[in-house]
């Protein structure tokens, strides 16, 4: 069994260990090792989500409370002020690794929802499949197109750059 070591906010943000984790009341839990085919999607959404208008980065740390700061593979929205952004972004998307769990991503939706964050994605590029998780409802296997709002990433598009 191993022991949490507690770690004050202001130390997880000056770290420079990588990879990154990510902080929940004092303890920081590292993420999986993204591979190559996490890289090629994270990047092919950015851009996708781009051509649609929308700004998207990579790997940014979002406070979603005074304890809780979260490293979503891409958020997408408007503006984000801040080193952190600490209001909602309008999409998270989580991208899973070999050890990832799909329930692990679905429960980590329901912190962005209780954020205010109205949309979310989990891909998982081994398997090319995905899910939406919209806030107010259940998470649904998509069979053709994401969909957040007004955005729309097909999946043929997105899945085309894994050949």
């Amino acid at each position: 069994m191993s022991v949490a070591v507690l770690t004050t906010v202001e130390e997880f943000l000056r770290s420079s260990k990588k990879p990154t984790g990510e902080y929940r009341d004092g303890v920081v839990t590292a993420k999986a090792r993204p591979t190559k085919l996490h890289a090629i999607i994270q990047f092919a959404l950015q851009v996708l989500l781009r051509a649609q208008g929308w700004r998207a980065y990579a790997e940014v740390t979002v406070r979603i409370s005074e304890r809780t700061y979260l490293v979503p593979d891409v958020i997408a929205g408007d503006a984000f002020p801040g080193s952190y952004p600490t209001e909602p972004v309008r999409l998270c998307c989580e991208i899973l690794s070999p050890g990832d769990r799909l329930g692990a991503m679905l429960a980590k939706c329901e912190d962005y929802h209780a954020w205010g964050v109205p949309y979310c994605w989990v891909i998982d590029p081994e398997k090319r499949t995905a899910w939406e998780y919209h806030s107010g409802s259940e998470p649904v296997r998509v069979a053709t197109a994401l969909s957040a709002g007004d955005v729309a990433v097909p999946l043929d598009a997105l899945f085309a750059e894994l050949d």
